[in-house]
């Protein structure tokens, strides 16, 4: 039986491919919620990391999620569930789903997505 992946493990993959430093100063890729030993068996790709991203990997039973815009950019003040971003948190972590971004280092790779 081949030993499980976990969220961490994911995360260094990702970090090899689209190495952190190649992003821009301004940007936030990496682990942005989730446990880093968390067990992933199921990985959801998306664009943006909204609502209906969210509910897809609900469906899907998906334990981790990539999107490559960044859930949050700028300082954060709270993650209550009254707003968009604070939904998309406690719903991930309620459910157990990890969320990585991987933005300005994956178009700054090479090749990257912009190739």
């Amino acid at each position: 039986m081949p030993a499980s992946v976990t969220v961490a493990d994911v995360v260094a993959l990702l970090d090899r491919r689209y190495p952190p430093h190649l992003a821009s100063d301004w940007d936030a890729v990496g682990l942005t919620c989730g446990h880093p030993d968390a067990t992933v068996t199921r990985v959801l790709f998306a664009v943006d990391p909204v609502m209906a991203v969210v509910d897809e990997a609900l469906m899907l039973q998906a334990d981790l999620i990539v999107t490559h815009h960044p859930l949050f950019l700028s300082g954060v003040h709270s993650v209550a569930a009254v707003d968009h971003k604070g939904s998309v948190v406690h719903t991930l972590l309620t459910h157990g789903i990890a969320l990585v971004g991987a933005h300005t280092n994956a178009d700054h790779a090479d090749p990257g997505v912009s190739d």
